[in-house]
């Protein structure tokens, strides 16, 4: 079966390209196709949904709030990475007039899509600092123009990966006024029902990517040099990073518990159904498959 995959092209994706470049997904009977999306976990989702990709990889809390809010045709089949993602706040580098988030309540917030991490985590910052004031929002699709936006004053800030801000920090384009970590393990596999269909293809996927991460664990040189040339980032930046993460120990398996935690404290953010139920949004790959419904 041929897949399509949706990832964001940071460096979190490389276990996926050394599992692709040894041939795991060949081996385990598996055309996979990966189709890169920049502006992050919200194009995912719409894409997702038009059906152009039937898989994707990326952000917890993206997908569990789309799952929760919408009729979607995927469900959370397992977990890529289980430590927490650091999220960097970030504003215009030669800004006077911003230099710590305890004086963002009420700004102009940068996101990428409606529904992206980027605008998610913006409100679990809100709640988390108790502020009583919304953000603004300007949608702004790529991290570049993020970038550019809270320099030029279209937004006052944004929110993005920490190691990928770091070296615009260093280069001093934009600079960092804090920092905020996921409450939850921060990246998942998702499927939708064509894939669903077939449980063995979904298995024969996520082993594929154990492999991979296993291989990436093993070979870890040879993954900083891939980050480097591919990424663009300092082979220090990506030494640090490597300190803070931790791939999933079996990429078929997610646990109830984080959906459930992540519904609990998205609920507090932002408005969802009161009856979401996170039993709704999960696949167990361990069990039999009947009648999977395209609807939650």
């Amino acid at each position: 079966m041929r897949l399509i995959v949706g990832f964001v092209p940071e460096h979190f994706s490389t276990p996926l390209f050394l599992a692709e470049r040894q041939g795991f997904f060949l081996k385990n009977g598996l055309e996979v196709s990966f189709k890169a999306f920049p502006s992050g976990s919200g194009h995912l989702i719409q894409s997702l949904q038009e059906g152009s990709i039937n898989m994707a990889v990326g952000l917890t809390e993206a997908f569990v709030k789309a799952a929760a809010s919408d009729d979607v045709c995927y469900k959370l089949i397992g977990t890529y990475v289980k430590s927490p993602l650091r999220w960097a706040v970030s504003t215009g580098g030669k800004r006077q007039d911003i230099n710590s988030v305890n004086e963002l309540e009420g700004k102009v917030c940068g996101v990428s899509r409606i529904g992206s991490g980027s605008d998610i985590m913006s409100k679990v910052l809100k709640e988390d600092k108790h502020w009583t004031k919304d953000f603004q929002y300007e949608v702004l699709d790529s991290f570049g123009n993020l970038r550019q936006a809270v320099n030029n004053k279209m937004a006052d800030f944004f929110m993005w990966e920490h190691f990928t801000s770091k070296r615009y920090f260093d280069n001093g384009e934009i600079k960092s006024v804090g920092d905020i970590y996921t409450p939850w393990p921060s990246w998942v596999i998702v499927a939708d029902g064509v894939v669903l269909k077939y449980e063995t293809v979904a298995l024969a996927f996520c082993k594929s990517v154990n492999e991979g991460i296993e291989y990436f664990k093993n070979n870890t040189e040879e993954a900083i040099r891939y980050i480097v040339s591919h990424f663009d980032y300092e082979e220090a930046t990506v030494r640090a990073w490597l300190d803070t993460v931790e791939f999933s120990d079996d990429a078929s398996r997610i646990d109830p518990e984080i959906v459930s935690k992540a519904l609990a404290i998205l609920k507090q953010a932002i408005t969802l159904p009161e009856n979401c139920d996170q039993t709704c949004y999960i696949q167990d790959l361990h069990s039999p498959i009947i009648n999977y419904d395209h609807q939650k």
